[in-house]
This record gives structure tokens, sequence and C-alpha cells, in this order.
């Protein structure tokens, strides 16, 4: 009987990523879309939990009009004080947006539609929502369910957790 069972190929646990979008700038929410749908594209379990700010991209009001973070970026390379100019977000956000297009790299709001039909489940943080003073009708169809940070946790069990 022990020669059948260690005949019996070991089944390899099914990889799992969770990410936690908690910023909701144009150049902030990407890389959480992106790895997702690498992650999909390579045959692992993906989910995105969207917090805080990073709920922008899942409310229909806003997730067409998400703008580039620029004052207190380090890393844009513009110093503060232009940065924080009326019209330089939407400036910063216009350029990028167009940069994208010519990638040919989908919206946001077409990203999540891919996220969603290639199975990867997208979450709103209950606590986020009642901060925001919103509700699961405001968010984008694609959204599976309203969590708390319990709910992430027992959904990462076992899983690959990222903070973008």
């Amino acid at each position: 009987m022990s020669a059948a069972l260690a005949a019996v190929p070991e089944v390899a646990p099914q990889r799992k990523v969770a990410i936690i979008c908690s910023k909701g700038g144009l150049d902030e929410v990407y890389p959480s879309l992106i790895l997702a749908n690498a992650a999909r594209q390579s045959g692992i379990e993906a989910f995105v939990f969207f917090t805080f700010w990073g709920l922008d991209a899942i409310t229909e009001k806003k997730v067409d009009h998400l703008h580039v973070n620029l004052a207190g970026n380090a890393a844009s390379g513009m110093p503060t004080v232009i940065a924080g100019l009326p019209g330089m977000e939407s400036l910063a956000g216009s350029m990028m947006k167009k940069q994208m297009e010519e990638l040919d790299l989908p919206t946001v709001r077409e990203m999540l539609g891919i996220l969603n039909e290639a199975g990867a489940e997208l979450y709103a943080c209950e606590l986020a929502m009642k901060m925001f003073k919103r509700e699961k009708g405001d968010l984008i169809g694609e959204v599976k369910d309203v969590i708390t940070a319990g709910d992430f946790y027992d959904l990462a069990d076992g899983a690959q957790i990222i903070f973008t």
C-alpha cells in the first residue's frame, strides 16, 4: 500500500498574490494594476485591495480623473515650489496619459476591466469606505466586494503581499 501512495504525484500549491493599493495618483495606481495583470498572465491567483486614496481608482466618479502627484515627490525631479503651482498636476497627468497612449497602455478603467475578465478579484476596504463616506454603489461594477482588513488577511492566507 505504501508503494501505491508513493506513486501519487504531489500537487504544487496554487501561487497567489495580494496587492494593496493605498494611493490614488495615476502614477501610483498603475503599478498595482500592472502587477495584478502580470500575475494573472502567469497563472498566479491575484486580488487587489483598494484602501484610503486607492479607492479613487475604483470609484465611478473618480476613476477617469486620476492625476499625478508632483508636490513632495522627490522622484518627479521638479521642485516642490513649482510642482505645487495650480495646474501642474493636471499638466503632468495629461503628459503621462499621452505617453501611455503612445505605448498603447489601457486606461485605468480599461485595466480594471481586463483584470476582472482575467479572474483577478478587486476589493474595497470597508473602513476607508466609511472614512470617505462612500457606498458600494459608488464603486465601479468590477469590484467584487467591500471587505474588512481581517477579511483581507483571510484572502491573503498563503499569498505574497505587495504594498504599492
